[in-house]
């Protein structure tokens, strides 16, 4: 048997399908949370309070790692300012001692970042000298190389007729024919120029000569250092930080402490330090040491990759509160040794993310 749809009837059914379940639902089931995560579905999205929702899918793309934080105590750090220097027993400087002419050895002029031994000749300095004493040393040389022909011929003479002149004859005319050998090849080093050898045996690190060029007294014509002696000197301007000391790092890497001065040079006390492994240093470096005090600080050790900048350029770092939802908390970070951080905003047990804290920080 059919049965007939009256027109109002059809009319109620069909406002009826057409109203939204949210005019249906109460105000009082609808918060303002899940309705942004129903919202936001699989994409990114900040939050009205500022946390950060991030689907499980997104946060392997990025990379998000995190971990427990967890309390510990660490030795105060503090900023200085630093250099890198020369280990005075690694390394020298070869200057010139007298005004003159540079030439090349045979074997050339050393380049920069060759390999030279201790002694081994890398230029000859010729003196400038005049025209008119450039004469009177030939001159000199000559004469003296006539006399010594003469004092050899002389000691043989003698020696043949050795039994009959005195033994004092003999020792006398030896001992000029010696003193005229000396003076001879003083005369013709001079001529020839000063040899300029390598001081230590290393790397040379700057060369500043030129085939010809003339020098001063006290140039500096070549600096040799040994790439595993350098050292790292950091400037101190508190006189109690010489003995308190515990020790150091730069970029990650252990520095010894080998001492300080006590007497101050420019408003500063310069500080020493000494890589415990191979770092790509250059001499001359500007470089930032994080040098350990005595003092002991508590809080949360944290990766340096750990803490972004905000908006506000405030330090913050994040936290994992819920499986989809992150949490910015702002910090005040003390360096620990490059790597690490120490902050102690934080309480022992949350979860901070480790890697990838820059990609969800720009999340909006």
């Amino acid at each position: 048997m059919s049965h007939k749809v009256r027109p109002g009837g059809l009319l109620l059914l069909v406002l009826a399908a057409l109203v939204s379940p949210a005019v249906l639902a109460h105000g009082d089931e609808v918060h303002a949370e899940a309705a942004s995560v129903v919202s936001a579905g699989n994409s990114p999205q900040r939050l009205a309070d500022g946390r950060v929702l991030l689907p499980k899918e997104a946060q392997r793309r990025l990379g998000i790692r995190t971990l427990v934080a967890q309390a510990t105590s660490q030795s105060r750090v503090i900023e200085l300012n630093g250099h890198v220097v020369m280990d005075p027993n690694r390394g020298g400087q070869l200057q010139a001692s007298s005004a003159g002419r540079i030439r090349a050895p045979a074997s050339g002029l050393p380049s920069l970042g060759s390999r030279v031994s201790q002694g081994q000749l890398l230029a000859w300095l010729v003196p400038t000298v005049s025209a008119y004493e450039q004469a009177q040393q030939q001159a000199e040389l000559a004469a003296t190389r006539s006399q010594l022909t003469l004092a050899g011929q002389n000691l043989q003479r003698l020696q043949a007729l050795a039994n009959s002149v005195p033994r004092k004859d003999l020792q006398a005319a030896a001992a000029e024919l010696a003193a005229l050998r000396g003076r001879s090849a003083a005369l013709a080093a001079v001529s020839q120029g000063e040899a300029l050898r390598a001081p230590v045996a290393g790397v040379v690190a700057a060369s500043n000569v030129l085939n010809g060029q003339v020098v001063e007294p006290r140039d500096v014509l070549f600096s040799i250092i040994d790439p595993a002696g350098l050292q790292i000197e950091a400037l101190a301007y508190d006189p109690a930080l010489v003995g308190s000391l515990r020790g150091a790092s730069l970029h990650g890497v252990k520095l010894r402490y080998l001492g300080g001065a006590l007497v101050l040079r420019d408003g500063a006390l310069p500080l020493r330090f000494a890589p415990e492994q191979p770092m790509a240093l250059a001499l001359g470096q500007t470089v930032r040491v994080l040098a350990q005090t005595g003092e002991p600080l508590s809080g949360v050790a944290l990766p340096v990759s750990s803490v972004v900048k905000n908006s506000a350029n405030e330090s913050v770092v994040w936290l994992h509160e819920q499986a989809l939802v992150f949490r910015a908390v702002a910090v005040q970070p003390q360096a620990l040794d490059g790597a690490r951080v120490l902050v102690s905003q934080l309480p022992a047990g949350s979860r901070v993310v480790s890697d990838g804290a820059s990609l969800l920080n720009q999340i909006r």
